[in-house]
């Protein structure tokens, strides 16, 4: 009979070599996501995820084929030992790179339908122009995008460079756009204005300005406003690119119950619903003068009456209403050296998509506003801004967006 040693070295072996098996199924990436679904990328964003995973699977592989080296060598037990406590930390890793390859196989295979992929593409390359308007003067490289459609009322990012499940780090911005949205996607840049705070390190700079500028009024306030910045920071980013155009279909996000529109959370780094849509209606008024801002914004008030809110979240309320032109120069008006000594109005000023402004564009263009390539590359945030306007007028589904995004980004995977 073989002695114990021997027999826990075998158990060891078979078990190491299905890991290491498992491991190598991983990184089979077609599993994950189909064929088809991967050739809907454009060439660079499927190289650089590709590549990423590859490495993650790569890694893994390297791990099982080392504790396999360590079994051969291992002679005590102790040894013996050593290896399997090196198998579990393999089980525990190849745990962390399945959650790593799962995220980007669901969010690639989204792109199956050859239409709903041109409509992504499309929505990648605004999302890449939405960031280069920043980073491009800045000398900053702007990281590629992935767009992925998911349920749920609000859209998110996995920002390119943040650490994943299993050390690694993202190979792209992976933004999820919801469904109910897909036709007005202005919340899209809201999340890149996330990765340009981060990548610029406006976020911090955003906090300490509102924190100066507010406590000399009240130190609460100026605590709040300063732990709300990198949601703050995304809606004025929003805002500078795009105007009102993101302002309704915040609304309809962040709408509820008038007890949910007033909840505040510890550690939540979104300000309360009713002050969010506050806030966005005087960014409008101070850069646009009066308009429809300013009806949601009562519209608002009166569907949720600051009387109905928590005492603590009232003063608040009430304490920020008067302050909100502070808060609006603050964000767009105050130097940053984020953005190398100018305010963010100097790199993406929001008087180029004024309402007025808008309908200039409009005019000029006329029927090509859609189909001019020579436009889609200079104006892409302006025609986003204005189709998603123009669609809050159609009593029926307009198709000018999902017609634009589809040729924007059937036209781009040609030229590339």
């Amino acid at each position: 009979m073989p002695d114990s040693l021997t027999v826990e070295k075998t158990a060891l072996d078979i078990e190491i070599r299905h890991w290491r098996r498992a491991c190598t199924d991983l990184a089979d990436l077609e599993v994950s996501a189909s064929a088809a679904a991967w050739k809907e990328l454009e060439a660079y964003l499927d190289l650089s995820l590709r590549s990423s995973l590859t490495a993650v699977t790569g890694r893994l592989i390297a791990h099982a084929d080392r504790a396999l080296f360590s079994l051969r060598a291992a002679e005590t037990p102790a040894e013996v030992a050593a290896v399997g406590a090196e198998l579990l930390m393999l089980r525990r890793r190849y745990t962390r790179a399945e959650a790593v390859i799962d995220f980007y196989g669901d969010a690639v295979n989204t792109r199956t339908n050859p239409l709903t992929a041109s409509i992504l593409r499309g929505l990648d390359t605004l999302a890449v122009h939405s960031m280069d308007v920043a980073l491009r003067p800045l000398n900053i490289d702007t990281p590629p995008v992935l767009c992925y459609l998911d349920k749920g009322l609000g859209a998110s990012i996995l920002r390119a460079g943040a650490r994943l499940w299993d050390a690694s780090l993202s190979p792209a911005a992976a933004i999820k756009i919801t469904r109910h949205n897909l036709w007005q996607p202005t919340s899209l840049v809201h999340e890149t204005g996330h990765q340009v705070a981060h990548l610029t390190g406006w976020t911090t700079e955003l906090a300490d300005a509102l924190f100066a500028t507010l406590a000399p009024h009240s130190r609460v306030l100026a605590e709040v406003w300063r732990s709300w910045a990198s949601e703050v920071a995304g809606d004025v980013y929003a805002f500078a690119l795009l105007g009102y155009a993101p302002v309704p279909a915040l609304a309809t996000v962040v709408d509820g119950p008038t007890s949910q529109v007033f909840r505040m959370l510890p550690g939540d780094p979104h300000p309360v619903s009713a002050l969010r849509i506050q806030l966005n209606a005087a960014l409008c008024r101070s850069w646009f003068g009066p308009g429809p801002w300013d009806d949601l914004a009562a519209r608002w008030l009166t569907r949720h009456p600051v009387s109905r809110a928590p005492q603590d979240v009232a003063g608040i309320l009430t304490g920020s209403l008067a302050l909100l032109p502070l808060i609006v120069d603050v964000c767009t008006r105050t130097p940053m050296h984020a953005f190398h000594g100018v305010p963010l109005s100097t790199l993406a000023d929001p008087r180029r998509v004024a309402p007025a402004e808008l309908r200039r564009l409009a005019e000029r263009a006329g029927p090509s506003l859609y189909t001019s390539s020579h436009l889609q590359r200079l104006e892409p945030m302006r025609i986003l801004s204005l189709t998603v306007l123009r669609g809050l007028d159609h009593r029926t589904p307009s198709t000018e967006m999902r017609t634009w995004l589809s040729r924007l980004g059937g036209e781009r995977s040609a030229a590339a």
